[in-house]
């Protein structure tokens, strides 16, 4: 017989407003840059940055659950959380399992690089001084083509890793009846009387206060180059 479950908030407001803010401006700033809409591409940018650098300051200070050490293990925890994939056994997580931590790293760093390695893009031809990377300036022409070379290369590997962590999300539902997106909406997970026990979560002055100060930095950075 099934272990009675009850009800239990594992994510807190700020990182679903980070991972659903943050699909947002990948989609909103894929299809601006293949529409030529660069200063929604560049808007979206700036937004994914300062999301970007706000998760990884939560994920340092913020809610338990959250916080890297809590979550990253070791990647032979990683490989024991794999091979167990095929058991069926409920869902007792309150966070990300050893795989799928690395996942979040992953990603975390492909979308810092992304955004980082935009703000040194330069102009092309029929660009306004508006639309390339506020920094691109601050370096020399060569410096500015290899990072607009690698803006362009790391959306292919962002794009890989989002379709390996919807697939996973899916397996996970399909194969094992873990949900992990519905938690990702409400921040509440169904969880066996046994494992119920909830994170604490950071304090809002906390996230708020992180939030500002990442996008004040992002904004510093825009005006370095003259309005970027």
């Amino acid at each position: 017989m099934a272990e009675p479950t009850v009800p239990v908030k594992v994510w807190d407001g700020w990182v679903r407003l980070f991972h659903w803010g943050t699909v947002a401006c990948v989609l909103v700033s894929y299809v601006s840059a293949k529409t030529d809409n660069w200063d929604i591409h560049y808007a979206s940018g700036y937004t994914l940055l300062a999301l970007v650098l706000f998760r990884i300051a939560w994920g340092l200070v913020g809610s338990d659950n959250a916080r890297f050490a809590t979550f990253v293990r070791s990647p032979l925890a990683a490989l024991r959380e794999l091979a167990r994939f095929g058991r069926a056994g409920p869902d007792v997580a309150t966070t990300h399992n050893a795989a799928g931590a690395w996942m979040i790293v992953l990603m975390l760093a492909l979308l810092l690089a992304q955004a980082v390695s935009g703000l040194f893009t330069n102009h092309d031809v029929g660009f306004t001084y508006s639309q390339h990377g506020p920094l691109a300036n601050w370096v020399s022409e060569a410096t500015s083509e290899r990072m607009s070379g690698l803006h362009v290369q790391i959306i292919d590997l962002l794009l890989i890793a989002v379709l390996v962590h919807v697939m996973a999300a899916l397996a996970y539902r399909l194969l094992k009846g873990h949900d992990l997106v519905g938690p990702m909406v409400t921040g509440v997970k169904q969880l066996p009387e046994s494992a119920a026990r909830a994170p604490r979560h950071g304090s809002a002055a906390l996230a708020l206060s992180l939030i500002a100060a990442a996008a004040g930095a992002v904004w510093a950075v825009t005006r370095l180059g003259g309005g970027g």
